[in-house]
């Protein structure tokens, strides 16, 4: 699969504890993605963090949280990401979307010579 030099970056911040249809929603997400064919997408655990509420959370042992932030980030062109944004603000009751466009320097390894 061929990326664009100018592609868009799709980034989702969301709860551990968000679900869809009782299942884990980055996992929803994430398999979504994949489903969809977009080049590439990647979950990052948050060891604290705060939402709209300002509600902290926090992996701290005295302050343990089981709702850790989440965000997870999703690479390909504008055209593939933004189909996709209906199907994830169907997924989404809460949370926080971003875009950006960004410049791939280098996707999957590099040719043999």
């Amino acid at each position: 699969m061929e990326l664009p030099q100018d592609a868009m970056l799709l980034r989702i911040f969301l709860g551990e504890d968000d679900r869809f249809e009782g299942k884990p929603l980055y996992e929803t997400i994430v398999l979504k993605a994949r489903e969809t064919h977009l080049a590439g997408a990647t979950l990052v655990r948050g060891a604290m963090g705060f939402g709209q509420s300002s509600r902290l959370h926090t992996a701290k042992i005295l302050r343990l949280s089981e709702d850790l932030p989440l965000v997870i980030e999703i690479v390909d062109s504008e055209e593939k990401i933004r189909a996709f944004l209906p199907q994830l603000d169907a997924m989404m009751s809460s949370g926080l979307v971003t875009l950006e466009k960004i410049q791939v320097l280098r996707y999957g390894k590099r040719a043999e010579a």
